[in-house]
């Protein structure tokens, strides 16, 4: 699949091991997006899943992840903010959310607004040093959107939140990284490399088991559940593993002290 800003490929991690790498390919823009990037980006997702994809890379192409809205063809008197929000952003984030594989972000330079958005709702975030994240609506005369108020109060807390939006302050990748927003950060120039190791390592893994894990962290950030509902969640993941290959796989390769070779299933 190719588009004039994102671009799709499938590759094989290992054998069976499919991994799709989505690309933002507008670096002259900073890799914005407008309303047919995002129908795009949410179209190659859905590729993604029909491909049996066992883990998806996004990255962006040049010095940024991505600058947020294309906003360069916006005339704020005829703005449809909620078709644009409602209409595109909210579902594409919903999809990249609940993809049933893990799913990892290289992220450098700006990673701004619906850019930002797009790593909330990405499972594992690796981050440049040189990373900018924050919100820049203060000089528009706009709000933070596309998720950013729920991840910043969540994890830096009411006071920071609000510095970060009054201001319009940018923190680098490694401020993001120490405030626990994303997972981990790199150079620069290993930072693709490094995503993409893990990405392959996903994708050749136990993915049936990962998907279970990740619908257990989806509830407890969602339903805010305690330890005991957490334990009941996990309880019924594991007794559903049981009849997996994957699981009996797993067991078989450690009886024979050997590497297991995962099929997803």
């Amino acid at each position: 699949m190719r588009s004039p800003v994102i671009a799709y490929t499938l590759e094989q991690a290992a054998p069976d091991a499919p991994l799709a790498v989505i690309t933002l390919d507008n670096p002259s823009k900073l890799n914005a997006l407008d309303e047919q990037a995002l129908r795009d980006l949410d179209a190659a997702y859905a590729r993604a899943e029909a491909d049996g994809a066992r883990a998806v890379l996004l990255r962006g192409e040049g010095r940024a992840f991505c600058a947020g809205r294309d906003i360069s063809g916006v005339d704020p008197q005829d703005d449809d903010v909620l078709g644009y929000l409602d209409g595109l952003v909210t579902p594409l984030l919903r999809r990249m959310a609940d993809f049933p594989a893990p799913t990892f972000a290289a992220a450098q330079g700006a990673c701004l607004g619906v850019g930002l958005g797009l790593l909330i709702a990405t499972d594992v975030v690796y981050v440049a040093e040189d990373a900018r994240i924050g919100s820049p609506f203060a000089a528009l005369g706009a709000t933070l959107d596309s998720g950013g108020h729920a991840l910043f109060f969540e994890r830096l807390g009411a006071h920071k939140t609000l510095d970060l939006i009054y201001t319009g302050r940018l923190m680098s990748g490694d401020e993001a990284v120490r405030s626990g927003l994303f997972s981990r950060t790199f150079p620069a120039a290993e930072l693709a490399e490094r995503t993409r190791e893990a990405a392959v390592l996903a994708a050749s893994g136990a993915t049936a088991a990962f998907a279970e894990s990740k619908r257990i962290v989806a509830r407890l950030r969602d339903e805010r559940l305690g330890v005991w509902g957490a334990l009941s969640l996990e309880n019924r993941a594991q007794a559903g593993l049981r009849d997996t290959d994957d699981y009996r796989e797993g067991f078989a390769a450690f009886r024979a002290k050997r590497q297991p070779v995962f099929r997803g299933r």
